[in-house]
């Protein structure tokens, strides 16, 4: 037997491990069948070049609890060890071996599937260990070896008689982490994150119909039939999909493939995704992936199920921020990517070269793929519009590369419920939407129902409307007006339709100047100055006579430091504030003026102001309910 030190920079690195190299001790698990599965990978490449006199055959890795005894137990079918080995690459701890593999074998070797970025990663398992014990057999003749390491620098090492290849690594777990010896906890972390891994893990066994036996049906004397029970048999539990749908050519999935995998990947999601993006490049770095466009709310807060982040099917994490742009982190699916370092630092991950690459090329695929929906089958992209338009929106306002490609396949709907794009849209509109200072005016609507009256008088004058509803439309509304020449966005209850689009011909008022001065006063004496901007307007007679509007800017301001950003004005803390036009060759306004009586002057200018905050919505309480008693007094 042979007892000695490992080989270690420091006193004792142990302590060390314990409390920083990893953030969490549930990794552990995931570090240790990583290894078993490297070392099965090697195995596998090494009788497909002809370099191991080993038989491949049908290995797996087994999980196994012993609460009795406190043990845990991994066990792979793989390489194994001889005792030199064992030396080499667990005493001296400088690196995990996978590595040296790769680089023995560089030009046969890289697309073996090895994962080869876990460095320290056995030495995890004295995150949860009091003492962790090696037996392993070699794929060669050398004999078998046991090692057995306390969790101080020294271990010892002897021969041991077990005869199958591979490695078993038995934990000996310490009394604060007895968790990890209770049968649901492993199973969850073996679920969370080895559910994809390329070699079958065995956990437990479970009973199962006999696939060959086929079961009897007999009569009875009265000929009422009974069937036996179907045969039962005890088989392997294997809790992994080592084939999951991203390692695969998307020309061998099917529609159906790509729904099935979503299912498994998100149990609980009942609702099938809109579409699919099969990501799968080799150059400049390696990445494969299927990333699925949900049913999107405008709610930006709700994000159950994440994009979960793999390093050649082994779990890393589902906060993938800084490597998948922000605005797509709103989707779900698998990234997998050998390049992305399977570090658990944040910081690490988001300055590393590979990973902004990665983000720009996910971003570029995702566009395409938009574009190409929407080439393919417009309707269908139109009808999906709504579900996924919060995205791209996002997309547009966040990334300028996005940006930009975005031309050929961003919306813009009508109230109407015709879509354009942004070219069609300037085509359909320049002529007729383009103010006396050659500036296009795009009119939106935000809600059809609460804004009918002004979107009507935005009709009348066959002006088209939009259909603007995100909550991060403001946002877009400016990037775009910064972004194309001569345009601007106007709300249609911003303002009176003719002061929106201001056209060289004026309306001449039919009251004087004296008049206008007696009916501003009046008016300013009965509105509310504190809720109201009372503005005089000559508009056509057929208009309304009082028309509340909203300015376009403040009301703008207000929404984008709702959803973030504007806030510089501190507009979200200000009240609402309208402006109330009044049509001055109206004739209930002429009216107004000329009533002897100043209580009937003030019942027609508020029952006219109640009206239109009625048409607005803002009539509500117990104003409305004055309102409608006042109405039913005025008609008896």
């Amino acid at each position: 037997m042979a007892k000695g030190n490992i080989n270690v920079s420091v006193e004792n690195i142990f302590p060390l491990i314990k409390k920083f190299l990893y953030s969490d001790h549930e990794i552990f698990l995931r570090e240790l069948i990583s290894n078993a599965t490297d070392a099965t990978l090697k195995l596998k490449h090494l009788t497909s070049i002809g370099e191991s006199k080993s038989e491949y055959g049908e290995p797996k890795i087994e999980i196994k609890i012993d609460k009795e005894g406190k043990k845990l137990h991994i066990i792979d079918q793989g390489i194994g060890m001889s005792a030199e080995e064992v030396e080499k690459y667990i005493n001296q701890i400088a690196f995990s071996g996978a590595e040296e593999f790769l680089d023995k074998y560089k030009d046969t070797g890289k697309d073996a599937g090895i994962i080869g970025h876990f460095g320290l990663g056995f030495y995890s398992s004295f995150m949860v260990s009091d003492k962790v014990e090696i037996i392993t057999k070699s794929h060669t003749d050398a004999p078998a070896a046991h090692w057995v390491c306390d969790g101080s620098p020294e271990f010892t090492l002897e021969k041991a008689d077990k005869k199958e290849r591979g490695t078993e690594i038995i934990l000996h777990i310490s009394e604060e982490e007895q968790e990890f010896l209770e049968e649901a906890r492993i199973r969850e972390l073996l679920t969370k994150y080895n559910k994809f891994m390329p070699i079958p893990i065995k956990f437990g066994t479970k009973e199962i119909n006999d696939p060959d036996f086929t079961p009897k049906t007999t009569k009875d004397k009265d000929g009422k039939e009974t069937t036996e029970p179907h045969k039962q048999i005890t088989v392997d539990n294997i809790i992994n999909n080592p084939n999951p749908a991203w390692t695969k050519q998307p020309a061998d999935l099917k529609d159906q493939d790509y729904s099935s995998f979503y299912r498994e990947l998100y149990p609980m999601q009942f609702e099938e995704p809109l579409f699919h993006i099969h990501l799968n490049v080799d150059y400049p770095f390696n990445l494969t992936g299927i990333l699925y466009f949900p049913k999107m709310t405008n709610d930006l807060n709700i994000q159950k199920d994440k994009i979960q982040l793999y390093q050649n099917q082994v779990f890393v994490t589902d906060n993938v921020e800084g490597i998948v742009p922000e605005f797509l982190t709103m989707l779900r699916g698998v990234i997998d990517s050998p390049d992305i370092p399977l570090n658990v630092s944040r910081s690490y991950l988001q300055a590393d070269g590979n990973v902004k690459k990665i983000s720009s090329y996910i971003t570029r695929k995702v566009a395409d793929k938009l574009k190409s929906l929407f080439n393919n089958n417009r309707e269908d992209f139109e009808k999906k519009w709504d579900d996924i338009k919060i995205v791209i929106e996002y997309g547009m306002l966040s990334e300028e590369k996005f940006f930009e490609k975005a031309d050929a396949f961003a919306l813009y709907p009508t109230v109407d419920g015709k879509f354009y794009t942004f070219e069609e849209l300037t085509n359909a509109i320049k002529a007729k939407q383009t103010d006396k200072d050659d500036k296009m005016v795009i009119l939106y609507a935000s809600n059809k129902d609460e804004q009918h009256a002004y979107i009507q008088a935005a009709k009348d004058k066959n002006y088209e409307v939009l259909l603007l509803d995100s909550p991060i439309v403001s946002h877009l509304m400016q990037k775009l007006e910064t972004s194309k020449e001569n345009i601007s966005f106007a709300r249609v209850d911003a303002d009176h339709i003719d002061n929106l689009i201001k056209k060289d011909d004026t309306t001449i008022s039919k009251l004087s100047e004296d008049e206008k001065t007696k009916l501003n006063e009046l008016l300013k004496e009965v509105v509310p100055s504190d809720k109201f901007m009372v503005q005089l307007e000559a508009m056509d007679s057929n208009a309304s006579p009082f028309i509340i509007t909203q300015p376009e800017f403040m009301r703008r301001m207000k929404e984008m430091q709702q959803t973030g950003g504007g806030g510089m004005f501190g507009m979200g803390n200000m009240p609402e504030m309208y402006n109330l036009v009044v049509n001055t060759n109206h004739d209930l306004v002429n009216e107004i003026l000329n009533t002897k009586t100043r209580k009937k002057q003030e019942r027609l200018i508020n029952q006219s102001l109640d009206l239109a905050r009625l048409s607005q919505g803002l009539l509500k309480g117990e104003e409305l309910t004055n309102f409608i008693k006042r109405s039913y007094d005025m008609i008896k």
